[in-house]
């Protein structure tokens, strides 16, 4: 039955939003009756964050309409989306880490109060006001979060990834506060890429695919199955890629001794315990939904951050890194997805992709700059990089800026290439070219580790994949099975026989959202009802 405008405490309708060539939101539409918790799902890049900052103001929409209680409502600032009743917890705290947390509610308005009061009911009773936010723990300044919302008592408040980075206690007392919210005249918004605790706390869910709203699924029994199939879409067959190099590339790294091996890392409070071996000539896949650590396995084997246990190895010889350039000295280069951070935009392509060239070198003395552009020129024309040498890297495309990042290895001559979400916002052309690019390495004897938040490329272009949630492998899946269906029941940790021991998927579970729920996960059921990125 179609609820009429009137019946609606928040309706959000064709609502659309692009950057540049990247299109986060496409046709996005959602409606929230009063009294519900309705979760928000949707892949990695399905547009949940965009849809939720557009709502509270702190991002304008391209097109799209916006109604509260039936009356419509251009936000212009989140200041003016808090007034209004529509207040948001997002991804990271939102508070100035020099201020002390007095001095950030002030900011906001909040009565203290209440603000206490919230903070009991969420179990946290010592904190001293007085602390300056960045030296409070994370998971601390997400409660702070989540209990500056409930005291101004919203009509809607929006729970983005709120129990991502929270220990098991905490979780299950914010899922507590949530469940007695229910009813009423007030509502929640709940995003979450744990579906136990959207099974736990939700009415309904609204599904985006690709920047589009593609179904609402009333939360009950057997309903984990038809997000999962709204979220996944049409499965493509046949993909490309799996011809006789990838078995006997697979079967030759199986066979090598391994080029890096991590054992037990853990990093913060985010990268629990991981393990795998990564031999030269593959290309090994890493998938994890936002916020399971794989940001924190990235920082470390690059040499941005130390872990705080566990062991690296670098053919077989123990490493430990203390800054990216011990990492690269040891063979490991990073290839990050936001290019600015590994380019000097205003110096020419040349320039950029000479810089291991020039590193190299330790004596005083003109540089061989003939050798050089015979480098440069031979990995620009390799990555097909459609631009002179001489031109600023910042008049270039994302696809040819991030062939760039690429170049300046393959020119250096790559052992083992890390490459976090390389192809996100760029065109498909240069998607496939770098594809190609990453087989030709591995089939040259390169090691290559991959992550990405488009499931589809794990098997075009990896010889098997790790599957990481709540900071742990939970799973590993060959090239040959990891369709996306296997590949996004992993990520969520559902349990299939073929993929997982279910009792490494319940240890997982209950170390995410407590003991109490490390019981049965949802059994499988044929009858019950990505890939973008958004990182």
């Amino acid at each position: 039955m179609t609820l009429a405008a009137t019946d609606l405490l928040l309706e959000a309708t064709g609502v659309s939003k692009t950057y540049g060539a990247v299109v986060a939101l496409k046709a996005a539409s959602l409606a929230v009756r009063p009294g519900e918790v309705h979760a928000l799902m949707g892949a990695n890049g399905a547009g949940k964050s965009t849809l939720v900052k557009i709502l509270t103001g702190a991002v304008r929409p391209d097109s799209g309409t916006i109604a509260v209680r039936g009356r419509p409502r251009i936000v212009h600032s989140p200041g003016e989306a808090r007034r209004g009743g529509l207040v948001s917890v997002y991804q990271e705290p939102a508070l100035i880490p020099d201020l002390d947390i007095r001095s950030n509610l002030r900011l906001t308005e909040t009565p203290i109060e209440p603000f206490r009061h919230w903070l009991r009911e969420l179990g946290v009773d010592d904190l001293d006001l007085l602390s300056t936010a960045r030296h409070v723990p994370l998971a601390s300044l997400r409660i702070i979060d989540l209990a500056r919302a409930l005291a101004i008592e919203p009509d809607v408040l929006m729970l983005d990834e709120m129990t991502a980075a929270l220990p098991a206690n905490l979780t299950e007392r914010v899922l507590e506060v949530i469940g007695r919210l229910r009813g009423g005249d007030r509502s929640v918004i709940f995003i979450s890429h744990r579906l136990i605790e959207i099974g736990a706390v939700c009415d309904r869910a609204t599904v985006l695919r690709e920047g589009e709203t593609v179904g609402v699924v009333d939360v009950d029994e057997g309903s984990e199955e038809r997000i999962v199939e709204l979220m996944l879409g049409d499965i493509v067959k046949g993909l490309p890629g799996r011809d006789g190099r990838r078995a006997t590339g697979g079967a030759r790294a199986t066979a090598a001794k391994p080029r890096l091996t991590a054992r037990n890392l853990a990093s913060g409070t985010k990268l629990q315990d991981v393990s795998f071996d990564l031999a030269p000539g593959e290309v090994l896949g890493v998938v994890a939904l936002e916020g399971q650590g794989q940001d924190e396995l990235f920082d470390v084997l690059a040499g941005s951050e130390r872990a705080s246990s566990g062991e690296l190895l670098v053919d077989g010889s123990p490493v430990s890194f203390h800054h990216p350039a011990d990492a690269i000295r040891a063979g490991l280069v990073f290839v990050a997805a936001d290019r600015a951070e590994a380019l000097l935009m205003q110096r020419s392509v040349r320039e950029n992709i000479a810089l291991p060239y020039t590193a190299r070198i330790r004596s005083w003395g003109p540089i061989d700059l003939r050798g050089e552009g015979r480098t440069v020129d031979a990995a620009v024309a390799t990555l097909q990089i459609d631009a002179r040498a001489g031109r600023e890297v910042r008049r270039l495309s994302g696809g040819n800026q991030q062939k760039v990042t690429i170049a300046r290895w393959v020119a250096g001559g790559v052992k083992t290439l890390l490459c976090f979400d390389p192809t996100r916002g760029i065109d498909i052309r240069t998607k496939q070219q770098i594809y190609v690019l990453l087989r030709e390495l591995a089939e040259a004897g390169a090691a290559v580790l991959l992550y990405t938040s488009d499931l589809k490329e794990i098997p075009l272009v990896c010889d098997r994949a790790i599957v990481i949630f709540g900071g742990r492998v939970v799973s590993e899946i060959d090239a040959a099975s990891a369709d996306e269906t296997a590949l996004l029941r992993a990520a969520y940790n559902l349990r299939s026989d073929a993929l997982m021991p279910e009792d490494v998927a319940a240890e997982a579970v209950a170390g995410a959202v407590g003991a109490e729920v490390a019981g049965p996960l949802p059994d499988e059921s044929p009858a019950s009802g990505q890939p973008a990125s958004e990182r």
